[in-house]
């Protein structure tokens, strides 16, 4: 490459970028997974659970999945550095707490917006009145 010039540098990132993703998305995942490797075995063990439901129910990637990895390695250092539980950490439905963990992020409202466009089109469907009502009964 030219030693002169960036130009050929930041033209072959930006083509790299095109096929792989964001560059600095990968350095912040790597950066997140370190931070986990670091955590006592049962944290960690909580973490890669909750990271491998987050790969399969949560955000596929982007700056919202990497904030929100990043902030779930802030609250597993800080609960080991105090010695919290797991279990004080999920509750006792580990599901309800990671669907209330997503919903703080973009993507956790779109997912929320999703699932309530699916109900009230099987609603509609099946002929039922989709009208805002309090389905908690």
């Amino acid at each position: 490459m030219d030693t002169g010039s960036n130009e050929p540098k930041r033209r072959y990132r930006q083509y790299l970028e095109v096929v792989t993703g964001p560059l600095e998305d990968k350095k912040r995942w790597r950066q997140y997974k370190a931070r986990v490797k670091q955590l006592p075995e049962n944290y960690r063990t909580a973490v890669e659970a909750l990271e491998r439901y987050l790969m399969h129910f949560g955000p596929g990637d982007g700056a919202d999945a990497a904030a929100m990895f990043e902030d779930l390695a802030d609250l597993f250092e800080q609960s080991a550095a105090d010695g919290t539980p797991i279990r004080e950490i999920f509750g006792e439905d580990p599901v309800e707490f990671v669907e209330a963990f997503v919903q703080n992020y973009a993507v956790g409202r779109y997912i929320r917006r999703e699932r309530e466009r699916f109900t009230n089109a099987i609603d509609r469907a099946a002929g039922e009145d989709t009208r805002k009502e309090d389905r908690s009964v």
